[in-house]
């Protein structure tokens, strides 16, 4: 009887991945970043209707006059056009991996988290106790940095009186 194989992937550290995806930008032809004005700039004419796209390569295929004002011909912009449509596929991979790593650095944060709320909770009944009174700072860090539980209203500054609620006026019916 076989032995399934089992294909153990080696994981890779962020650093590592950084280098990889800095060395893929120097073999993408044409690759750059734009500002948004200048992204702005492009979108109308990078969205034209795909059938009027392929009208006007097809015009170019038949008019040399069209070829020589554009300096084009009709297989190069059918090259630049199916090279658009499979560079497409690299975009969406890349979205899919940038969810992916999102999702896991969501996940990350949540368990640390999780564990550092357990902490606080473990560690403000620990301080009832005088052997555990090491964690008192702790704890009183914890308590001045924690964003869940009772909200504290600030006081006022020294000298201000504390804004009172003004009366509204009664309607009559």
């Amino acid at each position: 009887m076989e032995t399934p194989t089992v294909n153990v992937v080696q994981s890779i550290t962020p650093e590592e991945l950084v280098a990889q995806l800095r060395a893929y930008r120097l073999q993408i032809p044409e690759y750059t970043q734009l500002t948004q004005v200048s992204s702005r700039a492009l979108q109308a004419a990078a969205a034209v209707n795909i059938h009027f796209l392929h009208a006007s390569i097809n015009a170019v295929g038949t008019s040399s006059s069209v070829q020589g004002a554009i300096s084009a011909t009709q297989e190069a912009m059918w090259q630049e056009a199916d090279d658009g449509a499979r560079w497409t596929a690299v975009e969406d991979e890349l979205r899919a991996l940038l969810k992916g790593v999102v999702a896991r650095n969501l996940t990350c944060r949540h368990r640390l988290g999780l564990t550092a709320l357990q902490v606080y909770s473990i560690c403000r009944q620990l301080v009832r106790k005088p052997e555990h009174a090491d964690l008192l700072p702790h704890v009183a860090e914890m308590r001045r940095h924690n964003r869940f539980g009772r909200q504290r209203r600030s006081a006022p500054p020294d000298g201000e009186p504390e804004a009172q609620p003004k009366p509204q006026p009664k309607l009559k019916a």
